[in-house]
């Protein structure tokens, strides 16, 4: 069988990763901030912030935080121009320093038969370098054209199989933002980690059924990541999960919908200028 089932709920061995100050900054770059106005949200796309207030982090980048993790492992001989980035969820231990040392393990935790396909589960923890104090858990799930067909699932025992995001209310939604992508988006966000020849090489992206490269996945949930931050200006953001519905091509126009809730979370939904939805049954939780 092309998928390794034995890997499910093995553990990975611990890898060690750092950022500083620049991968942050080239991270909000590749979102979009300052692309339009340049003086706008300085706080993430300069080391002064602004009016001196010195510099943030995206929340979002808790997910490059823990990308790449796994130590090389395979999950199976498969074309991996078929897969694609399903859903997304990360959960903030403390806010994400500009400078910072973590060490990270990952397990897969679910491998699903969804006929055309197979859904795979994975998570990833990072804690701090020194202290071993957690950082930020990452949960996703990869869809895998072609690769279904094999029966019963295989799932770690105790681990989250899947993210399980819930739809957002059915009403109009309280507040929206639109905020534009541009052409060569996608080579200046892969700068950041993700250098998947999807977004980036024409005939890769052919092989996956694309008639040219799409946008990264995670610069969409980046994307809607900031639209949700600056609605929330003032509060500080612990966890962020969404499902990714509709693949998004450079260039194109990106309107970010939010539901304010009575917990005091904020479902969102992501959609392009023709009300396409790329990505889905948001929800934003705040400290």
């Amino acid at each position: 069988m092309p998928l390794d089932h034995s890997i499910v709920g093995q553990e990975s061995e611990p890898t060690q990763k750092s950022w500083d100050h620049k991968d942050a900054l080239l991270y909000a770059l590749g979102l979009g901030a300052g692309h339009d106005d340049q003086f706008a949200e300085l706080e993430y796309t300069t080391e002064h912030g602004e009016h001196g207030s010195g510099q943030k982090v995206l929340p979002s980048y808790g997910v490059m935080v823990t990308w790449g993790a796994g130590g090389g492992r395979k999950m199976g001989d498969f074309d991996p121009a078929k897969l694609v980035h399903a859903e997304q969820s990360i959960e903030l231990h403390r806010p994400l320093p500009t400078v910072g040392s973590v060490r990270i393990t990952s397990m897969v935790t679910g491998i699903r038969d969804k006929g055309s396909g197979a859904l795979v589960s994975s998570q990833a923890r990072a804690v701090d370098a020194e202290t071993g104090e957690p950082v930020v858990t990452s949960r996703s799930s990869a869809f895998i054209m072609g690769e279904g067909g094999f029966g019963d699932p295989t799932l770690a025992e105790g681990a989250d199989a899947g993210i399980g995001p819930t739809p957002v209310p059915d009403r109009a939604p309280d507040e929206e933002t639109t905020m534009r992508t541009w052409p060569g988006q996608a080579l200046l966000y892969r700068l950041s980690g993700d250098w998947n020849p999807l977004h980036s090489n024409p005939e890769f992206a052919a092989r996956g059924g694309f008639d040219k490269p799409i946008l990264h996945g995670l610069c969409t949930y980046g994307i809607s990541c900031r639209a949700l931050v600056s609605a929330m200006a003032g509060k500080e953001m612990t966890g962020m999960a969404g499902r990714f519905s509709s693949p998004v091509i450079p260039g194109e126009e990106l309107t970010v919908a939010r539901w304010h809730l009575d917990d005091g979370s904020v479902a969102f939904q992501t959609r392009r200028a023709d009300g396409t939805v790329v990505l889905d049954r948001g929800l934003s939780t705040w400290a």
